[in-house]
Order: C-alpha cells, then sequence, then structure tokens
C-alpha cells in the first residue's frame, strides 16, 4: 500500500498536538504556537492555489521564506567582497564609507586577479602634479542657450518621485543643495520633495510629459513653462531611452497614483497612466531637434539635452545628419549604459537589449568629433558610475561629466535587498508605505549624500594628479589600457575605434562607422536600405 500522503499526516499531527496539550494543562502555554500552526496547515490542505502548499500543507511555507532571505543570506554569508551584482559588496562598502565619512582605504593590495579580463587600468606618471584645482565644473549651453548652467562633475541621475520614497527625494535633493550639484527628477516630474530644499534641478522628461500634459497624455507647452521657468530647474532632458529597459514604455497602474504622485506628474488620481514607447510629439530627427529648441524657449534659454541607451547605430547618425542639415543641435547627450537601472524592468530587456555604457559612449563620441560639434555638445555618462576611477575611465572615453544613480541610493541607506519594484524597501528608500520610510532621516541621510559626492570627486582628483595630468579631460584612451587575455593588454584606443575629428565630414566611408552613416537619415529614425 502506499505510504499515506504528507498532506494528511501534518495537519493530522498538528491537530493531535493541540488535544493533546488541550488535554494537559502544564502544556497550554503551547497552544499559543500549536493553534496557529494548525490554522495555517488546514487553510493549505484545502486552499487550490498553490500546489506545493495543498501537498506539504505548512512545510512548503518554508521555500517561500528561503526565498525571501535568499537575497540576504546570498550577500552576507556566500558571496566574496567581489562577487555580489548589480554591485559587489566592495563597491557597497565604498560608498557607505565615504557617505559616512569613514575611512576608505583598503588594506592589502588589490584582490582583483591583475592577470584576468577584469583588470584593466590608468597609467600613472613618475612625476605627479598636485598644483591642481581642487574640484572642476563644466559649462552647459554656452552660445547656446541665454541660461547656460555651470554643472558639478557628478550629478544624481534620473530616480522619480514615485520610484524612489518622498523622503529618499527630499533626503537627495537636499543633500545635492549641501554640496552643489544637481538632481535629476526622472520622468516622473517635480514633487514638492524636489522643491522643498532647493537644490538644483535637471528636469527629465519622458514620452508621458508628466508635469506638462494634457489630459490626452500629449505635450502641453503652457504648463511645461510654469515648471520650467523656476530658477530651482537648470536643465531640461528628454528621455528617449534609459539603460534598464530600452525601447520600452511604462505603466502606472492606477493603486500607486497617489494624490501626492498625481500632483507632480500632474495626472488624475486613481487613474492608471501609460507612457508609451515613442515620443508623441516628434517622430523623426529634425522634429527631435526642433522639439528640442521649443524647449530651450519655452524655459527662457535654459541647456536641452537628450539621454539615450544606444541601441541601433544609424539612429544616432541620423540625428547626427539632422543637426548638420538644420544647424540645431541639443546642448548635452546623457549616455545611459545597459548596465543601468534603479527600479523594475523587464528582465529579457535588462538583461539582453541596450548597448553597455563603454561602447555607448564611444558611439556618441564618435558622432559628435565625426561631424564637428564635439565643442558644441556635451557628453554625460551613466551607467554604475561609483567611485572617481570608475568616473576616470568614462572621462577617457569623453564624458564631460558622470551621473550616478544607485550609488547615491547606497549613500542614503540602501542595502541592495532587490525589492525597488515591489514597494518592500526595508530601508525606506524605493517605497512608498509609510512605516517603511519613517527610518529614513532626512536630516541624517542628506549630509551623507554631500559626503559621498566630495569623497567621490577628491578620489578623481587624486587620479588625475596621479596621472600628472591638470583635469580629467585631459585623460584620453591611450592613458587607459584592457587586458585582452592573461598575456596580452592593449591600450583603449587600440581596442576601440576612435575616429579623428571631421572625419565623417571628410570621408564617412574611409571610418569604421561608415555603414551606420550610410543607413541614416535625417528625415527618418528608419534605416536606409
Amino acid at each position: 500500500m502506499d505510504r499515506l500522503p504528507l498532506r494528511y499526516v501534518i495537519p493530522a499531527l498538528l491537530i493531535a498536538l493541540v488535544a493533546a496539550a488541550w488535554l494537559v494543562p502544564p502544556l497550554h502555554w503551547a497552544l499559543w504556537l500549536l493553534v496557529p500552526l494548525t490554522g495555517v496547515a488546514v487553510w493549505d490542505f484545502f486552499q487550490r492555489k498553490h500546489t506545493l502548499w495543498r501537498n506539504y500543507p505548512l512545510f512548503a511555507r518554508i521555500r517561500w521564506l528561503a526565498e525571501d532571505l535568499r537575497p540576504f543570506a546570498q550577500a552576507y554569508f556566500v558571496e566574496s567582497d567581489l562577487e555580489g551584482r548589480p554591485f559587489s559588496h566592495q563597491a557597497r562598502a565604498l560608498v557607505y564609507a565615504r557617505a559616512k565619512g569613514d575611512l576608505d582605504s583598503h588594506p592589502m593590495g588589490t584582490e582583483l586577479d591583475v592577470y584576468s579580463e577584469e583588470y584593466e587600468w590608468l597609467g600613472h606618471s613618475i612625476v605627479p602634479r598636485d598644483e591642481i584645482p581642487e574640484f572642476w565644473s563644466v559649462e552647459v549651453g554656452a552660445g547656446t542657450c541665454s541660461k547656460p548652467y555651470t554643472t558639478s562633475l557628478l550629478n544624481i541621475s534620473a530616480m522619480s518621485f514615485g520610484s524612489l520614497s518622498a523622503r529618499a527625494i527630499e533626503a537627495l535633493n537636499a543633500g545635492a543643495a549641501m554640496g552643489g550639484f544637481a538632481h535629476n527628477t526622472g520622468e516622473g516630474s517635480i514633487s514638492r520633495y524636489h522643491r522643498k530644499p532647493g537644490g538644483d534641478l535637471i528636469w527629465e522628461l519622458g514620452s508621458g510629459y508628466f508635469g506638462c500634459r494634457h489630459p490626452d497624455g500629449s505635450f502641453d507647452p503652457a504648463k511645461f513653462r510654469d515648471n520650467a521657468d523656476t530658477d530651482q530647474v537648470k536643465m531640461i532632458e528628454v528621455k528617449l531611452s534609459q539603460g534598464a529597459k530600452p525601447g520600452h514604455g511604462g505603466v502606472l497602474p492606477g493603486t500607486k497614483v497617489t494624490e501626492e504622485i498625481a500632483a507632480a506628474r500632474g495626472v488624475p488620481v486613481g487613474e492608471t497612466v501609460v507612457s508609451p514607447a515613442a515620443h508623441p510629439a516628434f517622430s523623426t530627427p529634425i522634429e527631435m531637434l526642433q522639439f528640442l529648441t521649443d524647449l530651450r524657449e519655452l524655459s527662457g534659454g535654459k541647456p536641452v539635452g537628450i539621454k539615450l541607451c544606444v541601441g541601433q547605430p544609424h539612429e544616432l547618425f541620423a540625428i547626427a545628419k539632422a543637426m548638420l542639415e538644420t544647424g540645431m543641435h541639443p546642448d548635452f547627450i546623457t549616455v545611459d549604459g545597459a548596465e543601468g537601472g534603479t527600479g523594475a524592468a523587464p528582465l529579457e530587456l535588462s538583461n539582453s537589449v541596450g548597448m553597455p555604457l563603454r561602447e555607448g559612449q564611444i558611439f556618441v563620441r564618435n558622432m559628435l568629433v565625426g561631424i564637428g560639434m564635439r565643442d558644441r555638445v556635451r557628453i554625460a555618462a551613466a551607467g554604475k558610475i561609483h567611485s572617481g576611477a570608475q568616473m576616470a575611465k568614462s572621462f577617457a572615453l569623453g564624458a564631460d561629466w558622470c551621473n550616478a544613480a544607485r550609488p547615491f541610493m547606497f549613500s542614503l541607506g540602501c542595502i541592495q535587498s532587490m525589492n525597488c519594484h515591489t514597494g518592500h524597501c526595508p530601508t525606506g528608500v524605493a517605497t512608498q508605505e509609510e512605516w517603511r520610510q519613517r527610518g529614513l532621516v532626512v536630516e541624517e541621510k542628506a549630509p551623507r549624500v554631500a559626503r559621498f559626492h566630495r569623497a567621490t570627486l577628491k578620489s578623481l582628483r587624486e587620479i588625475v594628479v596621479a596621472m600628472g595630468l591638470e583635469t580629467p579631460w585631459d585623460i584620453k584612451p591611450h592613458d587607459m589600457r584592457e587586458r585582452l587575455n592573461g598575456a596580452r593588454s592593449d591600450a583603449v584606443d587600440r581596442i576601440y575605434s576612435f575616429i579623428e575629428p571631421g572625419a565623417l565630414l571628410q570621408d564617412a566611408a574611409a571610418t569604421p562607422l561608415a555603414r551606420h552613416w550610410q543607413a541614416a537619415r535625417a528625415d527618418s529614425f528608419r534605416r536606409v536600405e
């Protein structure tokens, strides 16, 4: 005869234990434990939703508990300092130390395998030069805008109110105000928590045009002017795509559209809001440049740029041809790497769509250099930049400044629990639940944001000093080397293609970008066949 299934044994055993405890007065205390467990087991026995719960009442719940605790066990007991994803324990520890003002040095040398492909390095000089500025800044929009903006070399990347909590937004902006750097609003627009501390804002416009939309979701110039004309807004960034989910729109369920979120985004309370994958305001490169030009005028002459994760290279060169044909151009291009992302995204897109920051940044650099417009359009780099070394490597590839998102979340206390998309963030950073936010004290966290920023720029300066250079912009591709294998390495400009100024205008066919250039047209993002 087949043995009795556990689905019968477990509830029967618990019921027997309850009966025994009831009949023996000294064991009555056990009823406080046994009765709830028996109730759960009986519920599992009869419910029809979960197979494991039905077959293994009560005990199957251990699996769910283990799944919930797995990220924490993995991070604290299994991973080495270098293994954690998306950020290693070592990277997070560096941010925590700098945010708290603790010692951030590391003993006993590098833990990296310097003969493996994970190792890359910047060349130092025998004659370091310490007589250089303590900090640098870069002007955006000079020659195009009546209100150009002088930006820090490290700013807070796009993270929306709604994705992050009210207290997280307020602490980030307060930290930006303390440190004199900019805070990107994310496409969720400007909330009262952005405005309260008074820190500089980069207002990001996604395809939903939150904060400047008509009821049907189309762009509203009047509302844009009202929001953009405030002194706190320093630049406008039109998001074409993002690293975590490039080419993908979004849906904000009505249940998440609270009064505060609705007020910031300019949408009805409780109604589901759709952000289309493509911008309704334009459909061609020329139309996009005209839209940027209109935004610049509506904002009173503030710098306007675009943000994208590079996908189809010919689309980038279509923008280049439109720039040449019309004379219009963005004031900056933010390159978001496929390794970026702070919220939720379809796993297939996160893992398999979009160009990593390094290749994307080189494409944008080559496009601007190749058409002779590098001096007019600034480049910002965003994608897992958490240290001065990461910044220096981006400068070597042509960045003018860098943006960071998740590292600033770490500075607030984020522990990478991977619960951003559930609303159950244990540190109050990525949640709208009041009780979870209670532990995030703005007055305590804002100085940590400013300290992390200051210490990271200090570390960038130390690298520039060690390399014997005057500024971060003097770091060139030949100053950075990558390993090809355990026996060979080479300078980055020998591994990737860096074209000469004006090369696309003089003889595009002779460049490695010829097929992308030939496939591009100014009046369409579609590929020329």
